[in-house]
């Protein structure tokens, strides 16, 4: 008993160290992609009705129907969110109709912040800190190194962008949360010692059912992941494979039905999605709500540029590519990395062929951060096979990585679009260094932005010690 008990002090210090790590910062609630789907969710927790329009001047994301306006984007965030709305509205006594319903107006950026703060705190952050978990799991167990599982989950939680989208209302991080936590659960429910696999057939279900509530465009990322779920259980009786299928489909089914209702309140019908209404972005009349085909020259910015490129803002993921070629050598691991590496590539083409593929304000490719989970498998990957030398590099790349997104999630992961080195020129030297960041304390303790960021470091870094000590008494209990 005390041993299965040692063995769940990482995967809990590793969720608290996330969780805190997304929670502790913020980003401003009136960034159009944070505030129309908040409006949304405040429309329907106050009123039962899903139209913003007592809030639309106050955002360019929004979508028309016979005279109303809606939020735009798919409401999987929204639904979420509305709860805790409604559950701030109670504890507060306050609702939106005793603020200025203006863009600043008074009391309303308040009013805003807090509901942000908390949704994100219990919603956003809660799932990145579960997938990261998930990751320790799934990269461990098929490296057979648990070192390798953590140092794959930190690269996802805190060495990624994921950190700074995590701290908004975007759909990125929980997409990106959905998918790994979906992998996880078809490759722990395909494991030949697994008992009750008809859990695990759920919760893959339900969390490939639920990303694309909250993205529609996830479907062709969650695709790899159901195709291998088939191949991992191909060969398996028909009574089960039946059984599990069943089990799969009813939780996905399940997981589209919010979807479906949210369809009837709004608009009266499940068939309309709000991006078919979308107000002043005429890109997105082109090919699939804006998605042709990919370019080369754009793949190349959000990969390489210091615009928007992945490796300016993730350094550690240049390590992704050394851990696949590992895995993809040994039989037992080439299904694993095939599909990661499948799911990865689709994120990234798909920004690629996406109109608006820069994401208007941005810290590195936000329609690629889907990826980042895969990405940090074949990272962890090359930790299990590294020499003490490579896992000094890879460490001080883990290292680094953090650091660039301290500063993103501390600061704010939307800079604006026209800067072309936004970490440099305006995230790191006009907000960072001038002490401009959203911490609890600072936006609702009184503090000095400073204070907020010691403390965290503070907190953070017993969490890591702890982690680390944790993990150290595992080895040495073995």
């Amino acid at each position: 008993m005390g041993g299965a008990r040692a063995r769940w002090r990482v995967p809990v210090l590793l969720f608290a160290l996330v969780w805190l790590s997304c929670a502790w910062f913020g980003s401003w609630a009136f960034n159009p992609n944070n505030a129309t789907r908040l409006f949304a969710a405040i429309a329907i927790a106050e009123t039962g009705d899903a139209k913003i329009d007592g809030f639309a001047d106050m955002t360019i994301d929004k979508a028309r129907f016979d005279g109303h306006f809606y939020s735009d984007k798919a409401p999987g965030v929204t639904l979420m969110a509305v709860p805790w709305v409604a559950a701030v509205n109670a504890v507060t006594g306050t609702d939106s109709s005793q603020v200025q319903r203006a863009f600043m107006g008074a009391g309303m950026d308040r009013f805003l912040t807090l509901r942000q703060r908390v949704v994100t705190a219990m919603v956003i952050a809660v799932l990145t800190a579960l997938a990261a978990v998930a990751l320790f799991d799934l990269a461990g167990g098929v490296t057979g190194s648990r070192g390798a599982g953590l140092f794959a989950a930190l690269c996802y939680g805190l060495g990624t962008p994921v950190w700074g989208w995590s701290t908004t209302l975007f759909g990125h991080a929980p997409v990106a949360a959905l998918l790994v936590i979906g992998a996880w659960a078809v490759w722990r429910g395909t494991q030949p010692d697994t008992p009750q696999r008809g859990r695990f057939a759920l919760l893959a279900g339900f969390a490939l059912g639920w990303v694309l509530v909250v993205e529609h465009s996830a479907l062709l990322m969650a695709t790899p992941i159901g195709l291998w779920a088939l191949w991992r259980t191909w060969r398996w009786t028909t009574p089960d494979k039946l059984r599990l299928y069943g089990l799969a489909t009813a939780a996905g089914i399940a997981a589209l039905l919010p979807l479906i209702g949210y369809n009837l309140l709004a608009f009266g019908t499940p068939f309309r999605l709000g991006y078919s209404g979308v107000v002043g972005f005429e890109g997105m009349r082109q090919g699939l709500f804006g998605l042709t085909y990919p370019k080369l020259d754009i793949l190349y910015e959000i990969t390489f540029g210091s615009r928007r490129g992945m490796l300016w803002v993730a350094p550690v993921m240049l390590l992704a590519p050394f851990g696949f070629f590992t895995l993809i050598r040994k039989p037992a691991t080439r299904d694993v990395a095939v599909m990661a590496l499948a799911v990865a590539a689709t994120a990234f083409l798909y920004n690629a062929a996406y109109i608006y593929w820069d994401g208007g304000n941005s810290t590195g490719p936000r329609h690629a951060v889907p990826a980042l989970g895969f990405l940090a498998l074949g990272a962890g990957a090359l930790w299990a096979s590294a020499d003490r030398w490579e896992r000094v590099l890879a460490a001080l790349l883990l290292a680094a990585s953090i650091a660039i997104n301290l500063v993103i999630a501390a600061a704010e992961i939307m800079a604006p679009a026209d800067i072309r080195d936004p970490l440099r020129d305006h995230l790191w030297s006009r907000l960072f260094v001038n002490g401009q960041l959203r911490t609890i304390p600072s936006e609702f303790w009184g503090w000095t932005p400073w204070p907020g960021l010691w403390l965290y470091l503070a907190l953070a870094s017993l969490l890591t010690i702890a982690l680390a000590l944790s993990l150290r008494r595992e080895k040495l209990s073995l």
